[in-house]
């Protein structure tokens, strides 16, 4: 069983997944977030995706997902290394800096809670990520044109694409691409037929729509709604 509650760290979600004996994995979408998890004995940071894959074997799992570009500033890495990847926390810090955590979460009576606890404390000690990358995640998740982005931005679109990499993982046209394909899903899951989700979220046709969703997720929208 999948769950999502509301996250001590502003703008990230907190969740849960215990599966039930005979679950397969599920598929993981791209969201452009990075998440801090718990996998039962380690810290595992998971990077921004790039395309689906099934999630990890095994749990109770716990995770809390950071909004796009907050990673960077609370692990002190570019995006764009930790890309389509699963890495234990101890690779990115070393092994001395991560074992408090690591206790704090084992020992908790409510590992996902104490997860969320230690995540949010990381934020406060970290610098918040420059007004740039907060106003380019804000205006992309809009659907404006990348173009429109780096000049409402008053900054080249060379730099944009610099920035953007090292805050969330890849250049500001997949960003734009992962986040239209979220509010697809989301309309999509509302209850939208097609037709009218690829009108509403910035896709050419239906026809678009299909091939996004396909190239992102290897599969359907109607198989990614039920």
């Amino acid at each position: 069983m999948y769950e999502e509650r509301a996250s001590a760290v502003p703008g990230a979600v907190r969740w849960t997944h215990r599966p039930a004996p005979g679950d397969t994995p599920g598929l993981v979408l791209p969201d452009g977030c990075a998440d801090l998890l718990w996998s039962g004995r380690e810290l595992v940071v998971a990077g921004p995706d790039t395309r689906a894959h099934a999630g990890g074997p095994g749990g109770p799992w716990a995770g809390v997902r950071l909004p796009p570009g907050l990673a960077p500033a609370v692990l002190g890495v570019p995006a764009v290394h930790l890309r389509d990847r699963r890495v234990p926390l101890a690779d990115v810090w070393g092994a001395a800096r991560v074992r408090e955590l690591t206790e704090r979460v084992a020992t908790a009576a409510d590992p996902a809670a104490a997860l969320d606890a230690v995540a949010a404390s990381l934020v406060r000690r970290s610098p918040p990520p420059e007004p740039l990358v907060r106003h380019a995640a804000r205006l992309l998740a809009q659907g404006l044109p990348v173009a429109r982005v780096a000049a409402d931005l008053g900054v080249g679109e060379r730099r944009l694409h610099r920035t953007s990499l090292v805050a969330f993982g890849y250049g500001p046209k997949t960003l734009a691409r992962v986040l239209r394909l979220q509010r697809a899903l989301a309309a999509s899951r509302a209850g939208q037929p097609a037709a009218l989700v690829a009108a509403a979220t910035g896709y050419a046709d239906q026809q678009h729509l299909a091939r996004e969703v396909r190239a992102l997720t290897g599969t359907t929208l109607s198989r990614l709604r039920g």
